[in-house]
């Protein structure tokens, strides 16, 4: 009862791990009943096939995506806004623009093309510069309280949703990955039959091996899917 079980996609090494489970505690199989190696495989197959379907990300990314144009856009509108009334000669307000869109220069014109994180980190210094008493006083001398305050809410929004990604794909990591938990079905699955195989001529075990035997030659004749393959596992 040979079996090369990196022959195996995944699906099919976790159906062949569930049939031989499934025959072994038949009733009509006492003689591997509580049997320690059999324990060992239904115990590495309950923590395999609680992992092997899960993502190796949270999926979250296109939320992430979307959340970081809906700042992007703002940030855009009110830098544009106060470099146009920085350039009015006679505006009453010219220089507390020239004031605020010095200060988005300092934190840099083209965050939105910064990394997420990035961005984040300066969108956040240049929200607390903007909150600082003397321009809040400009930007409400400017009636300029609603797009900032649009601004300022749509980074919030970005830092939910980021925060939200961030933890969800580090406990994911967290997880004891697939690959692993496959070598110890594999080692427990291989065990299991080797003793099977070595006491299948003796009283009760002669008909449990001849289905496990059946069970092993169907999982040999189904091919490695490229679908259902190993899903590649994070290196970080």
């Amino acid at each position: 009862m040979k079996i090369n079980f990196a022959h195996l996609s995944t699906k099919n090494l976790a159906t062949l791990a569930q049939r031989v489970i499934s025959i072994s505690k038949a009733l009509f199989h006492p003689v591997v009943k509580d049997h320690v190696l059999l324990a060992e495989v239904e115990s590495a197959y309950n923590d395999f096939d609680a992992v092997y379907t899960k993502s190796t990300y949270s999926g979250k990314g296109p939320l992430v995506a979307e959340a970081d144009v809906r700042r992007d856009e703002p940030f855009e509108g009110v830098k544009l806004l106060l470099s146009g009334y920085a350039k009015i000669n006679g505006c009453s307000f010219q220089q507390d623009a020239k004031d605020l869109f010095g200060i988005f220069e300092s934190f840099g014109l083209d965050l939105d093309r910064y990394s997420y994180s990035e961005q984040t980190a300066q969108m956040v210094k240049l929200i607390e510069e903007l909150d600082k008493p003397v321009n809040v006083s400009k930007i409400v001398r400017m009636n300029f309280t609603e797009p900032v305050e649009i601004m300022k809410s749509a980074q919030s929004a970005f830092e939910k949703v980021f925060g939200e990604q961030t933890k969800a794909n580090a406990e994911l990591r967290q997880m004891e990955s697939a690959t692993s938990l496959r070598k110890n079905l594999e080692t427990a699955l291989r065990n299991y039959l080797t003793i099977v195989t070595a006491m299948k001529d003796l009283d009760g075990w002669k008909e449990l091996y001849a289905e496990l035997n059946e069970v092993v030659k169907a999982a040999k004749n189904s091919k490695l899917s490229s679908v259902d393959s190993m899903p590649p596992v994070p290196s970080n």
